[in-house]
């Protein structure tokens, strides 16, 4: 950048810190183009860069009182914060939602529908849970701790039969008496 266009920008950005519009107007026309192309080359999103030059901006405007000539020239000071920014961006947590499906015939708005039951669903599944853990408590101790340990905690018939210090062969009689026990007291309720 040639001397007198650094001058220009650093009249620029001193007309800003006092708080001049039309000085800031006059600093974007003249930056935006090549801060809009870092940005974009950082990010390799048009969206994403406008949005984060548009912060940029606001940002020069409310900081413009704390640009140095002395330390940087007025490019290398703004590309710096759009620079910062834009990583800034980069890491931020995903929160985005696509509304467009594949093939575009699909209700947008089901691209965000929740997959949590409804209040109706939770109901019923609280009662079912009630009616299982009326169930399990219908069962002896062993073959309810063992079918426990199966669904809930993942365990395989040996894991269980080396967990439950009992044969392999019990085990899995208890497991297949017991979930026909609550197979039955469930079709029951």
């Amino acid at each position: 950048m040639d001397p007198a266009q650094n001058d220009h920008l650093k009249a620029l950005l001193a007309a800003c810190a006092r708080r001049d519009q039309a000085a800031f107007a006059r600093l974007y026309e003249a930056t935006s183009a090549k801060l809009f192309s870092v940005a974009v080359r950082i990010l390799r999103r048009e969206d994403w860069a406008e949005e984060v030059l548009q912060e940029c901006y606001v940002s020069i405007w409310n900081n413009a009182q704390g640009y140095a000539p002395a330390l940087s020239a007025p490019m290398t000071w703004m590309t710096s914060i759009v620079r910062n920014r834009c990583l800034d961006w980069l890491r931020r947590p995903r929160l985005e939602v696509a509304l467009e499906s594949a093939d575009g015939d699909d209700d947008p708005l089901d691209a965000i529908a929740s997959g949590d039951p409804g209040p109706l669903e939770a109901l019923a599944s609280s009662a079912e849970a009630r009616a299982l853990a009326d169930c399990l408590g219908r069962l002896d101790a062993k073959p309810r701790q063992a079918i426990m340990l199966a669904f809930y905690d993942g365990l395989t018939h040996s894991k269980l039969a080396a967990h439950l210090r009992e044969p392999l062969g019990t085990v899995k009689t208890w497991i297949r008496r017991g979930l026909d026990r609550l197979k039955s007291c469930l079709e029951g309720t």
